[in-house]
C-alpha cells in the first residue's frame, strides 16, 4: 500500500484531500500542530504526525516511507498582525517540506500554491499560468507576496532536480471549511444577513473536492517544475450572490458599493485594528484585491491532467449545506 504525507490535513483543502487519498486506497500521514483543531479528521484512518512546518524531526517522520508528499498547509489570512509569522510558515515552511521529502526519496511532491502567485489580468479576461509578476513589489498584500515567494522557492528546487509539481487553486468552495476561509466568509456573510451590498469584482469558483482531485492528478500526471491552475467557473460577485439566493431563497443584495467608498471604509477599519490589535472587518488588502477580476483559465490542467471541475452552483450548494449542518448559520436564517 502506497503512503502519502499531507501537510495541512486538518484544514479545508487538506481535509478533502485526505478523504480522497483514503478513497484511492492510500495510507495517509497528516501533519498537525500541537493543540490544533483536528475535527476535520475525526473518524478517519489517518496517522497524525504532531509538529509544524518548522519542525524538522516531525517533517522527517511524516515523509519517511512515503511515495507522495502533498504540501497543502499555509497561513491563509488576508490580514495578519505580524507578517514575519506568515512568511516563516508559507515560505520557509515550503522549503522545509520539499527538501525533507526529497531527502526521504519521495517520488512526487505536490505543492499547493495559489492563484495569488499568478498575476491577474488588467481586463476582464481569465489569466493562465503564463501570467507572472515581474517582482514581489508588484504583488498586493502580505499573503499574496508570501505565496508568490513560496512558489518561486518551490520552482527553484524543482529546477534543481527535486520532483516538485505546483497546483494553483482559485477560490475553493465546499465542505470542511472549518475556520472558515476568506472565500467561505463571503458565503457565511450572505447566509447570516451581513452583506447589505457588494463590490464589482470576480472570482473563479471551484468545488474543493475538484481541487483535492487536482492534487492527485498532478501527482500522477503533472510535469515536474510546472504549475497548474485549478479553477472553475469565472463569475462576478453579483452572480455568485444571485446563485446563493436561488439556492437558499434569501434575497441577494442589490446595492453596489463604489470601490472608493469600500477603500475608505477599509482604510478606517485598518486604523482601528492597529489601535486595538483586533482583526479588521474589511481588510484593506482584500479591498485592493477586489479591484481585480480574479478570473483564471484552467485549460492546462484540463489538457494535461484530465481535470474536469463541477459547476459552481454545486460547489455553492454543498458549502451552504455544510455550513448549515455544522452550526455556522443563525437558526432563524437556516430555517
Amino acid at each position: 500500500m502506497d503512503t502519502a504525507f499531507v501537510t495541512g490535513g486538518t484544514g479545508f483543502v487538506g481535509a478533502n484531500l485526505v478523504r480522497l487519498l483514503i478513497e484511492k486506497g492510500l495510507k495517509v500521514k497528516a501533519l498537525a500542530r500541537k493543540g490544533s483543531n483536528r475535527k476535520n479528521l475525526e473518524g478517519l484512518s489517518v496517522e497524525i504526525v504532531e509538529g509544524d512546518l518548522l519542525d524538522g524531526s516531525a517533517l522527517r517522520a511524516g515523509c519517511s516511507g512515503c511515495r507522495y508528499a502533498f504540501h497543502v498547509a499555509a497561513d491563509y489570512r488576508i490580514w495578519v498582525p505580524d507578517p514575519q509569522v506568515m512568511n516563516a510558515a508559507n515560505i520557509q515552511g515550503t522549503v522545509n517540506v520539499i527538501k525533507t521529502a526529497a531527502a526521504a526519496d519521495v517520488e512526487r511532491i505536490v505543492y499547493c500554491s495559489s492563484v495569488a502567485a499568478i498575476k491577474p489580468p488588467h481586463v476582464r479576461l481569465p489569466a493562465d499560468e503564463r501570467s507572472t509578476y515581474g517582482k514581489v513589489d508588484e504583488v498586493p498584500g502580505v499573503y499574496k507576496q508570501s505565496k508568490y515567494l513560496a512558489e518561486q522557492a518551490a520552482m527553484d528546487l524543482a529546477h534543481q532536480g527535486l520532483p516538485v509539481v505546483a497546483v494553483n487553486p482559485a477560490a475553493p468552495i465546499g465542505p470542511y471549511d472549518i475556520k472558515p476561509t476568506p472565500t467561505g466568509k463571503i458565503i457565511l456573510d450572505f447566509l447570516n444577513g451581513r452583506m447589505p451590498s457588494y463590490i464589482d469584482t470576480g472570482l473563479s469558483v471551484v468545488h474543493v473536492r475538484d481541487v483535492a482531485l487536482g492534487h492527485w492528478l498532478a501527482a500522477q500526471k503533472g510535469r515536474i517544475g510546472e504549475r497548474y491552475i485549478l479553477g472553475g467557473e469565472n463569475l462576478t460577485l453579483k452572480q455568485i450572490l444571485d446563485i446563493l439566493s436561488g439556492i437558499t431563497g434569501l434575497p441577494a443584495p442589490r446595492f453596489k458599493t463604489p470601490y472608493t467608498v469600500a477603500y475608505a471604509f477599509a482604510a478606517a477599519n485598518m486604523a482601528w485594528s492597529r489601535l486595538t490589535s483586533r482583526e479588521p472587518r474589511a481588510p484593506l488588502d482584500a479591498v485592493r484585491m477586489a479591484k481585480h477580476f480574479m478570473w483564471y483559465d484552467s485549460g492546462k490542467a484540463v489538457r494535461e491532467l484530465g481535470y474536469a471541475p463541477a459547476p459552481a452552483r454545486q460547489a455553492l450548494a454543498d458549502a451552504v449545506a455544510w455550513f448549515k449542518a455544522n452550526g455556522y448559520v443563525k437558526s432563524a436564517v437556516a430555517a
